[in-house]
């Protein structure tokens, strides 16, 4: 930037002022934008645009946790072709139903 003590002896007024309306244009536009930038509207618009970016983020995250606990569970049940593992299927199955039968005779006593 050039020395402004230099140019203050070379510039007649006209140049002056037109100097000063520049930066004040300049500076009404920075405020303008600060304005902006600071208004609550805007603050509560990026909040809510931050909390949703992290949202999205969190419930992408959890998709790809539970997409890979679904596949190996369903490695644990099926064999290579598809079929069901018989051997695995069904002590899982009389399990589920020993623990619904435990839950309903529970909550049977409690009623009574």
């Amino acid at each position: 930037m050039a020395d402004t003590s230099d140019r203050a002896d070379t510039r007649n007024p006209a140049q002056i002022e037109a100097d000063i309306r520049r930066r004040r244009e300049v500076l009404a536009e920075t405020l303008d934008e600060i304005g902006v930038r600071v208004h609550p509207k805007t603050l509560v618009g990026d909040a809510k645009a931050r909390a949703v970016a992290n949202l999205d983020h969190t419930v992408g995250r959890a998709y790809v946790q539970v997409n890979r606990v679904v596949t190996q569970v369903k490695g644990q049940f099926l064999d290579e072709e598809g079929s069901p593992r018989m051997e695995r299927v069904v002590p899982a199955a009389l399990l589920a139903v020993g623990v619904v039968g435990l839950l309903v005779a529970g909550s049977r006593r409690r009623r009574r």
